[in-house]
């Protein structure tokens, strides 16, 4: 008997509440009541965040981005996304493919996969019996606490576009800057102990 098909919509992305630093993606089933929270790292949920916002263009091209790129380039496109397996609370996903007319399916971490699945508009399905596992089923009387959780993944989205909006800026103002400035800016940072502003930094001396 073939497994049923269930088509998922992103309903957010929240903060875990189970995994300190990491996010809860929430997928929800268009026809159901059913939620499907996927603990995700933090750059996977602004890979995410960032696809969904659409406004916000990075001033280098994200790992995904590139990704699209690239199949678009060589006429591959992603049809769908499958998350068809949840082996020890660990969720794998297929990538549906085409060129030429010739399917492939390609295996991916779930996060990659709906990052994805965002960027080429392409729908996400996953099985009933892993909706029947891990689902969370919420009756009428769960109403609120859907709501709350509503309002915590916007919360998070926007946080994560701000910290998306602040590297754009960021490289902004380094472009003004001469590569003399940009080394006075590092050791700066360095000193101060913000060494994520110094990685950036170190890029752009990199890049230049």
């Amino acid at each position: 008997m073939p497994l049923s098909l269930v088509r998922l919509d992103i309903e957010g992305i929240s903060y875990s509440q189970t995994q300190s630093g990491a996010y809860a993606l929430i997928l929800k089933e268009i026809k159901g009541e059913r939620t499907l929270p996927i603990i995700i790292g933090a750059f996977e949920a602004q890979a995410i965040a960032i696809a969904l916002e659409k406004e916000i263009k990075p001033p280098r091209p994200l790992v995904h981005d590139l990704f699209k790129t690239f199949s678009e380039r060589f006429h591959i496109v992603v049809k769908q996304v499958i998350i068809h397996k949840l082996v020890d609370g660990v969720f794998y996903s297929s990538l549906i493919c085409e060129q030429d007319k010739i399917e492939q399916i390609i295996d991916s971490r779930t996060s990659d996969a709906v990052a994805l699945a965002v960027r080429f508009n392409a729908p996400i399905f996953t099985y009933e019996n892993i909706l029947d596992k891990a689902g969370i089923y919420l009756n009428p009387n769960e109403k609120d606490e859907l709501t709350e959780m509503e309002e915590e993944a916007k919360l998070a989205i926007d946080e994560l576009v701000s910290d998306i909006e602040e590297i754009v800026r960021e490289a902004s103002d380094f472009d003004a800057l001469t590569i003399n400035e940009l080394h006075e800016k590092l050791n700066e940072a360095v000193e101060n102990e913000d060494y994520e502003l110094a990685a950036r930094i170190r890029d752009e001396i990199e890049k230049r």
